[in-house]
């Protein structure tokens, strides 16, 4: 858990949970109830300041701007000479999101926060009030970014999400026993594209998941091997095995969300788009879904009792074992897989990262998208810069 959390400092907390969840299984260890909620705290409190990157700084300028938009100015620093007053709240909210991390735990990006067996310190009561107040606030500002988005961004560029990048896959995600959304712990669900799913324990994963490698890429490319028979195809006619995670991805798989307000916005997602909805730039969309879903259950977990209790940390017996940490990242579902021996060093790790899973189709997308807007070999930037949409609907 002290080193994975390099692998991303966009997402280091995921890496972390999942990292140190595994390492409870190796060792046999269950965290105490007030740990677990503290692990959750983090995570959903990582994510806020993160969905307010990804669509502000990054999907925002190509839809409020617009794609033929200079390049130089088709960023956060257009965003702001466009809109100043709704910039700046931008910045100052996702600062102070992040702040509140450092402020508990000593820092943002590579945390070590949580140990095999639970948590490396508790929430005092005083933090709880700042943090509560703060999370409330953040969950105002989300409600005014879906109800813009809603508004401002969608409507005028509908054309455009149901025709760029689209692409027709199964899901992945986490949910729990009753099928409720949830990012921290649960069941795998695996859809397939006509919205049938299997749901299968973490450490069944290497059933139902193959990792592909294409010979022109570095990358592995993940496949639904049990129900696509162990083929793979990213023919854009018929693909075989492919599945897609991150925001819209867990909107699909789920039932239902796990907080009222983000249950509206699925209720009203769903009427329009249906389930599982395919359009690739709707992962934008679910992503404000989350984001209100984040702030909901961090005010939840700040407002229960338990969340300041002092009993954070089960004693460890070091031995030889195997053990499957997952949790969702906010590009997808996140596996770490461990083996170790008596002396507690690892002999053997598998690692399935968010990302990994949507590398097929994201190009998939880019194919569909390029073959969309680029005729007759002609094109220009304006033409390069909505290919390149299709690839921050997922990253």
């Amino acid at each position: 858990p002290r080193i994975v959390n390099r692998i991303c400092g966009i997402c280091p907390w995921n890496h972390h949970l999942a990292s140190v969840k595994a390492v409870d299984k190796v060792f046999g260890v269950t965290p105490p109830p007030t740990a677990l909620k503290l692990r959750r705290l983090a995570q959903h409190l990582a994510w806020i300041p993160d969905k307010l990157l990804h669509f502000y700084f990054l999907a925002a300028p190509d839809f409020v701007l617009g794609p033929d938009t200079d390049p130089s100015t088709r960023n956060v620093v257009g965003i702001a000479l466009a809109n100043p007053d709704l910039a700046k709240k931008v910045v100052n909210y996702r600062q102070r999101g992040a702040m509140v991390l450092e402020k508990w735990l000593g820092k943002v990006i590579h945390p070590v926060a949580a140990v095999a067996g639970g948590f490396t310190r508790p929430l005092l009561e005083e933090e709880r009030q700042e943090f509560l107040a703060e999370t409330k606030e953040q969950l105002e500002f989300a409600k005014f970014t879906i109800d813009f988005a809603k508004t401002n961004v969608f409507p005028k560029y509908l054309d455009t999400v149901k025709s760029l990048g689209v692409i027709n896959t199964g899901f992945i995600g986490t949910v729990r026993e009753d099928g409720t959304h949830d990012i921290y712990d649960g069941k795998v669900r695996l859809m397939k594209p006509d919205g049938s799913y299997d749901d299968f324990d973490y450490e069944e994963y290497a059933d139902h998941l193959g990792e592909h490698v294409e010979p022109w890429s570095y990358v592995k490319m993940p496949f639904a091997k049990k129900w696509a028979g162990g083929q793979f195809s990213m023919d854009l006619d018929n693909p075989v095995g492919i599945y897609r995670s991150n925001a819209l991805s867990r909107i699909n798989v789920c039932d239902r969300m796990s907080t009222p307000e983000a249950q509206k916005e699925l209720d009203l997602f769903r009427e329009q788009f249906g389930r599982p909805a395919q359009l690739t730039l709707l992962y934008h969309w679910a992503r404000l879904i989350e984001l209100v879903n984040n702030c909901e259950t961090a005010i939840g977990l700040l407002e229960d009792p338990e969340i300041t209790g002092r009993d954070i940390r089960s004693p460890v017996e070091i031995k030889a074992g195997e053990g499957v940490g997952c949790v969702e990242a906010p590009r997808g579902t996140l596996i770490h897989h461990y083996a170790g021996d008596d002396n507690g060093m690892v002999t053997s790790v598998n690692l399935i990262v968010g990302t990994t899973h949507n590398q097929a189709p994201i190009n998939m997308s880019v194919k569909q998208a390029a073959a969309e807007v680029i005729k007759d070999g002609t094109y220009d930037q304006g033409m390069l810069n909505s290919v390149e949409m299709a690839i921050r609907a997922y990253d």
